[in-house]
């Protein structure tokens, strides 16, 4: 069918005689279309009226038709603002440097303790272990450095457990050796 857009006062009559008769949810359809062109700013507050009126009162699709043909019946497509990358060289550009890697705290510090164990006699050894262990599961699961530092200070601190217990068994024989 070929249809007229809105001429004014009346519409125009399709060429072509048998049409689909409208229903009620095609009126509201239309209706709607004419709110959101009268909201847009399309036409003026009485043609608006006028367009409104023919559609309650139109009976065929043509008649709806031609009230709206002159609007979008739709989202109407807007125009993007996309910001443009500037024209510079890429020996220009500054680098996008990845974000540090971090040292586990808890892994210097069990290092710390492993090595503080000789001047202090063996009292840093168990902080230098239970440290090491903890900082090794902090390691796994955030992916910082310093499994080595965590590692030596576990292996200094069993080292001084070790050497103290070897030294108290040494004195436990002697006593029960002397008896």
């Amino acid at each position: 069918m070929a249809f007229q857009p809105w001429q004014g006062g009346q519409p125009a009559q399709p060429h072509q005689a048998p049409a689909m008769r409208a229903s009620h949810a095609d009126r509201e359809r239309t209706v709607d279309v004419l709110k959101a062109g009268f909201a847009e700013g399309r036409m003026q507050q009485p043609e608006y009226e006028q367009r409104i009126a023919r559609a309650y009162k139109a009976q065929t699709h043509a008649e709806l038709q031609m009230l709206v043909a002159d609007l979008p019946q739709g989202p109407v497509p807007q125009a993007q603002f996309v910001p443009q990358r500037p024209m510079v060289p890429a020996t220009f550009m500054p680098m996008q440097m990845p974000p540090p890697v971090t040292t586990n705290g808890t892994a210097t510090g069990s290092l710390v303790c492993g090595l503080m164990t000789l001047p202090t006699w063996g009292l840093t050894a168990i902080p230098a272990v239970i440290l090491g262990h903890k900082a090794r599961n902090e390691i796994r699961r955030s992916g910082e450095r310093g499994d080595g530092q965590a590692l030596t200070g576990l292996i200094l601190g069993w080292l001084a457990i070790g050497g103290w217990a070897l030294f108290l068994l040494i004195v436990v024989l002697a006593a029960v050796a002397n008896l």
